[in-house]
């Protein structure tokens, strides 16, 4: 399934801000120090390259790391929210 042109253009916009936001941590740059070797499915690396629009492996992993690192964890702070709003709140539902 190839990704039109419209997810294409998001998935390239959305890499352009994940890799700048990791520049500016310092996460990433042109200074390669480290290395990561592993053995995954090739259709795993495939399907992430398709979607991504990525052909480098290195370019994929790096922006995959970049993700992980950034990850802003919404979903667990609002589960720790559960009950931190009094029920006679009027949401104007």
């Amino acid at each position: 399934m190839e990704l039109d042109v419209d997810s294409r253009a998001i998935a390239a916009r959305r890499q352009e801000l994940v890799l700048r936001e990791a520049r500016e941590a310092g996460l990433v740059g042109d200074e390669k120090d480290a290395r990561i070797s592993g053995r995954v499915r090739r259709a795993l690396i495939e399907e992430a390259k398709r979607r991504t629009g990525l052909s480098s492996d290195t370019e994929l992993v790096e922006y995959a790391l970049a993700r992980v690192a950034l990850e802003d964890e919404f979903g667990a702070r609002l589960v720790r929210r559960k009950g931190a709003v009094p029920p006679d709140v009027d949401l104007g539902l």
